[in-house]
């Protein structure tokens, strides 16, 4: 697949303007009050994977609605101080695995939640564990038509306010330093890592990739690749919703939520990416922080030659000399 989205010199300036609701912030703000009632962690229970350099425990924490959220949380075996932490958010359509799948952020020396998805698992890798008990309102099959209608019902609130909740949760188990938490995602995960970054102000640092939710409306417009596909292929058969819909989305926005992020950040982007449109990363990249009042540091890799994979393992180191830099970790020779 060629190139098809804006040239690369009108992506580095591309600043589009968003649709962004009156009550955004009072939004988030009471949905989020809401759901921080109480401890966030349900339980934490240690689990045998096989692995003799990780320890991982079964946690389950609570999300929106105080519904329990299933993660994996692992560490390098026999460390006893507190280590720095990334949550990682999974893309669209995996649940969390098995807690042997993701070790990358482990064996570079990190204390490691991953987070379940809600109501999704079954379409790529090997399953999940968290249902959606909310996902009843009108919408399509899919998570990203679910709820559609009516920003109250909508499934990405419920899952960027589990996305914020596992931040909360990950400070409160053992061996985190809580100051130094990174929140990172490819895709959704990328999109939910954004979602975080602007909603939780004391954030270490953001890592992204390919963020879905960002650009909604353009990227509507220019592919009928799944996600952005379930979304009109429901517009399809519920014609005149558009109205209800846009104004649904306006408020997962992730342009929006990047305005408002502080911490540190770190985007990689697909220039022929016909999942995530890539002007979509570079509307949130340029728009990062715009309305905190300071200049975060921040930067973003392109890949010229690649689609939604973007710059895969290369991207990872990257994104590995990148956090160590930024959160000072220094590693064990060798």
């Amino acid at each position: 697949m060629p190139a098809f989205d804006l040239p690369p010199r009108e992506l580095e300036r591309y600043r589009p303007d968003v649709q962004e609701p009156p009550d955004f912030d009072e939004f988030w703000r009471d949905t989020l009050k809401e759901a921080a009632q109480g401890d966030p962690l349900a339980s934490v229970r240690p689990v045998e994977s096989g692995l003799r350099l990780t320890q991982t425990w079964d946690v389950t924490f609570r999300g929106f609605a105080a519904d329990s959220v299933r993660a994996w949380y692992s560490r390098p075996a026999g460390v006893r101080e507190p280590l720095p932490a990334v949550v990682e958010y999974a893309g669209y359509g995996r649940g969390r695995g098995l807690p042997h799948e993701r070790l990358t952020w482990v064996n570079a020396g990190y204390a490691h939640l991953l987070m379940d998805n809600r109501g999704q698992g079954d379409q790529y890798g090997n399953g999940g564990a968290t249902p959606d008990p909310h996902a009843s309102a009108p919408g399509g099959p899919g998570p990203a038509a679910r709820g559609l209608l009516d920003r109250r019902d909508y499934h990405y609130r419920r899952l960027i306010t589990d996305a914020v909740r596992a931040v909360a949760a990950v400070r409160a188990l053992p061996g985190v330093d809580g100051e130094r938490v990174a929140a990172v995602g490819n895709s959704q995960g990328g999109g939910l890592a954004l979602a975080v970054a602007g909603l939780v102000p004391d954030l270490a640092a953001v890592l992204v990739t390919a963020p879905f939710l960002c650009g909604i409306r353009r990227a509507l417009d220019l592919t009928d690749a799944s996600p952005y596909g379930e979304i009109t292929a429901y517009l399809t058969v519920h014609r005149g919703a558009e109205e209800a819909a846009y104004r649904t989305l306006s408020y997962v926005e992730g342009v929006s939520f990047a305005r408002r992020a502080v911490a540190p950040a770190h985007f990689g982007v697909g220039l022929r990416d016909t999942v995530c449109p890539p002007s979509g990363a570079y509307a949130a990249f340029n728009r990062y922080g715009e309305l905190a009042g300071v200049d975060p540091r921040k930067e973003i890799h392109a890949y010229p030659y690649n689609g939604h994979e973007g710059g895969d393992a290369v991207q990872v180191r990257r994104q590995l000399d990148w956090l160590a830099g930024v959160l000072e970790v220094t590693r064990s020779p060798g």
